[in-house]
């Protein structure tokens, strides 16, 4: 008899613990019931993105100096540098360079350590397409001046869910 009661005691516990877990999920729910939603009209409406994003990558024909860092540092060995050496000067003198973002993983390694900051990165993103041919950009497509969202008057620029954080708290150095 004391074992049934015993049973007994042991599915009471079990019992009130489910509902203690079944209770805590609902205030999880109750909670994100009172935030604001966070979805945006994508064409119309774009994110702002932070100062360190990593978008296409601008580069400069006129500083490169054909040192080839850039695919040394990275991971993949990506960029193509093509150039040929003047005899008379003893310099490289660069002759093409290209950059292929469907196998690029935007790590930044070139920008970083290129010695004539000839590689920047921009906020473009968008940079999908139907053809993977299309994503070789060669040294015309990648010195497209880069095109900030802020200047597109068709677009209604919305503050990051981060950027919303900060500017409530007026906090400007993060």
């Amino acid at each position: 008899m004391f074992s049934r009661l015993i049973e007994f005691q042991n599915y009471g516990q079990q019992a009130v613990e489910a509902a203690k877990y079944i209770g805590q999920g609902f205030a999880v729910t109750l909670d994100h019931l009172n935030r604001s939603p966070i979805t945006v009209k994508y064409p119309y409406e774009k994110f702002s993105q932070s100062e360190r994003f990593r978008g296409r990558i601008h580069f400069e024909f006129d500083k490169c100096i054909a040192c080839e860092v850039c695919v040394r540092v990275c991971p993949i060995n990506l960029p193509v540098v093509d150039w040929i050496l003047m005899r008379d000067t003893k310099k490289k003198r660069l002759k093409n360079y290209s950059i292929d973002f469907g196998v690029c993983i935007f790590c930044g390694n070139c920008v970083e350590y290129c010695p004539t900051n000839c590689l920047s990165m921009t906020e473009e993103y968008e940079l999908s397409s139907y053809d993977r041919h299309e994503l070789n950009h060669d040294q015309t497509a990648l010195g497209r001046l880069p095109f900030s969202i802020a200047q597109d008057v068709s677009i209604q620029v919305v503050l990051t869910p981060i950027n919303l954080l900060f500017e409530s708290e007026k906090i400007t150095d993060y």
